[in-house]
C-alpha cells in the first residue's frame, strides 16, 4: 500500500488552466471510457448510474475522487457487468482538476440516478491529505460495497 500513497503527491501537482476544465481532463478518460462515458463492454465500465449513485454518497464520494488519483485494479461490477482492467493513476493533476472531471462526468456524461452535488477542490484536496491504505485493488474492493 506504501506505494499507492506515494502517488498522492504527485497528483497535487498544479496544471493550471487545465484544472479548470473538466471537459479537456476528459478527454484522457475517454481513451478508455469513450467520449460518452458508454465505456467498452468486458473491459472499461460505463460512467453513467454507478458515478451518480456513489456521488450521492459520502464513503462514495471519496470512492470516486481516490479512483481518480490512485487508480483501480481487479474485478469490477457495474451495470451487471463485470470488468477486469486497470485503471492507471491519473498523475499530474491537483486537486482542482479531479474535482473538475468529475464534475464533468457528474453533469455532462452521467444523466441516471440522484441529483448530483458538485466537488470542491477544498474536498478533493482532503481525500488526497488522508487516503488511508487504500491502493487500487482496496478501491474495487470497495467498490463491491458501494455500489448500487
Amino acid at each position: 500500500m506504501k506505494w499507492a500513497l506515494a502517488l498522492i503527491p504527485a497528483i497535487l501537482i498544479t496544471t493550471g488552466a487545465q484544472a479548470q476544465d473538466g471537459a479537456a481532463v476528459f478527454e484522457r478518460c475517454a481513451a478508455c471510457h469513450t467520449a460518452t462515458g458508454a465505456g467498452v463492454p468486458g473491459a472499461f465500465p460505463p460512467l453513467n448510474r454507478d458515478v451518480r449513485t456513489l456521488a450521492a454518497r459520502p464513503e462514495g464520494r471519496r470512492y470516486l475522487a481516490l479512483v481518480v488519483m490512485v487508480g483501480l485494479i481487479g474485478p469490477l461490477q457495474v451495470e451487471g457487468q463485470t470488468f477486469r482492467n486497470v485503471m492507471p493513476a491519473q498523475s499530474g493533476l491537483d486537486a482542482a482538476a479531479v474535482a473538475a472531471v468529475l464534475n464533468h462526468v457528474g453533469t455532462r456524461i452521467s444523466h441516471d440516478g440522484p441529483p448530483f452535488r458538485a466537488f470542491s477542490a477544498a474536498e478533493v484536496a482532503g481525500y488526497a491529505a488522508d487516503p488511508g491504505k487504500m491502493g487500487p485493488a482496496d478501491l474495487a474492493a470497495l467498490h463491491a460495497r458501494l455500489a448500487p
